[in-house]
Parts: structure tokens; C-alpha cells; sequence
């Protein structure tokens, strides 16, 4: 197909997707950047600063982010990272981006500032073991087939290569009809099973998720986002709860869960899911 019609562009950006195996259509980049959505990827807009401020920052993307940096800089004077969803920087990752030497591949399945290329994670479009890092932050939940990214993920990792990954847990439904999956903690581990763990744990705790659910509630009952945030604003208190949650049942709650960890030649077996849901809860 391509070699007869040529790859698409958007905002002058290749568009390397396989549209016969995608959930998008050609068609759809057409225009100038392909994007299903408007989207704001400065973050800087007025919607996503109130909604930001009900529900609070990423806690874990800065240690995270910088913490990879520290790895990355240890083993490799020009290290290059893939992000995997990075049409708008996540809250937390700047480190990424603001440390020199750091080259930083930025695809999304729509073009932007912070893009290269425009992939779909269940194909990549890039050689094996060619990266020393990849980031994929809040987009697990928006694909059709995590394994299969994650897989991908792990081709295209250099041996002992990095990945961090978060992913919602309690939430609802927030992109549509590109709303699919979750995880919970053992089951996000389960995922990235062929990893080495470094770390892993909860964002956000059951205070988060309330938060989450009292603005639903508001959408559930027919008003628009701007108006649902705003009946939801007067209880952003309650995720400060998380500060004096218990580690383990605080991620039996989670608003959202992380891994960050190591391509590994070994992998989780089925038994081991028990022991490591039984060391996120020491007694």
C-alpha cells in the first residue's frame, strides 16, 4: 500500500502507520495534524490548570523522570529515549527534556510540537534494541492491545534498558471511544513481566480516585466537562488523603499505578504474582 500511495504527512511529520492493522484511519490525517481531539500540548490552558488543580499532580513522574536521567547519564554519555504518547509532555517528565545530551524521540498518533513521528505503540516503527529508554505515561489505557505495545516496547529497549510507565487503575472513561483498559498493580506488573523491577507503587490514592468519581458523577448527570469540574472543585481537598494512606491498601485503591524497571532475559512466572502483591503489603 505505501509503496504505491506514499506515507501520509501531518504538520510535515511522517505518519508510519500500518492502517490496515490500526484502529485509525488514513483519512483522518488528512489535515494538519491528525488528531482526533482538541488537545492543548502546552498544558498551559485554562481547562487543564483547573482540572490539574482538582486533582492534583503527578507525585511520581519528577522522582521518576529524574531518577532515569541519573541512570541514563551513568551508562551513556548521549543516551536517546523514546516516548510513547508524547504529543504533550507529561506532567513530571521535563527533566527528560531539559537535560543536554539526552536525545528524545517523540511519537503520538498525532503530529505536534513534541513529536518526530506519528506511530501507532502496537507498531513501531523503529529497528530492534535501538533505544536506552523508553517513557509511556498515561497511554496504556488508550490502546487496543497493551501486551502487544509493551512487546514492542521490549524490542525496540537495548538490552538493560529502561522503561516507565503509568497507568490508570480507578478512573473512568476520559478519551472517548480511545478509552480501553486498566490496571491494577499486580496486573500492571503482570504486563511488564519480562522487566526487571526497580520500582513500582501507586499514583494517586483513594482520595484521588473520589475526586475523580464526584466529577463523573456531575458528566453522569448530563453536564458539560467545564461545568461538571467546577461542581467537582470544592472537594479537591480530598486527595490530600493520599499523604497519610498505608502504601499497600493505597494501592489497592490507586487512582493510577507505575512501573519503572529494566529490560530483563528472565520473566515473571505465575507463581511469583503472589509473592510480589505480598511484598506491596508487608504486614
Amino acid at each position: 500500500m505505501f509503496s504505491r500511495r506514499g506515507f501520509p504527512r501531518a504538520s510535515g511529520q511522517p505518519v508510519l502507520i500500518d492502517f490496515e492493522r490500526s484502529i485509525f484511519e488514513r483519512a483522518a490525517y488528512d489535515d494538519d495534524r491528525g488528531s482526533v481531539f482538541k488537545r492543548d500540548d502546552t498544558g498551559r490552558g485554562f481547562g487543564v490548570r483547573v482540572r490539574r488543580m482538582l486533582t492534583g499532580s503527578n507525585p511520581v513522574t519528577p522522582e521518576k523522570s529524574k531518577e532515569m536521567v541519573k541512570l541514563l547519564k551513568r551508562e551513556n554519555k548521549a543516551p536517546v529515549v523514546l516516548v510513547i504518547g508524547g504529543g504533550a509532555i507529561g506532567a513530571g517528565a521535563d527533566p527528560l527534556y531539559d537535560t543536554e545530551h539526552i536525545q528524545i524521540v517523540g511519537t503520538d498518533v498525532y503530529a505536534s510540537n513534541n513529536t518526530d513521528v506519528v506511530a501507532d505503540g502496537h507498531f513501531l516503527p523503529f529497528r530492534d534494541e535501538v533505544f536506552d529508554a523508553v517513557w509511556i505515561q498515561a497511554v496504556l489505557e488508550h490502546v487496543l492491545d497493551p501486551p502487544a505495545v509493551v512487546a514492542e516496547i521490549y524490542r525496540v529497549l537495548k538490552p538493560g534498558g529502561i522503561v516507565y510507565a503509568d497507568t490508570p487503575f480507578i478512573q473512568q472513561v476520559h478519551e472517548q471511544a480511545y478509552d480501553f483498559t486498566r490496571f491494577t498493580l499486580s496486573g500492571h506488573r503482570w504486563l511488564f513481566r519480562r522487566f526487571e523491577e526497580i520500582d513500582s507503587g501507586a499514583v494517586g490514592g483513594a482520595g484521588k480516585a473520589l475526586v475523580w468519581s464526584i466529577r463523573y458523577v456531575a458528566l453522569s448527570l448530563g453536564f458539560n466537562t467545564r461545568v461538571a469540574t467546577l461542581v467537582a472543585l470544592p472537594f479537591f481537598w480530598l486527595r490530600f488523603i493520599d499523604y497519610f494512606a498505608k502504601p499497600g491498601p493505597k494501592s489497592d485503591a490507586a487512582s493510577g499505578v507505575f512501573f519503572f524497571g529494566r529490560r530483563s532475559e528472565t520473566a515473571l512466572n505465575a507463581k511469583d504474582m503472589l509473592r510480589y502483591y505480598a511484598s506491596k503489603h508487608p504486614r
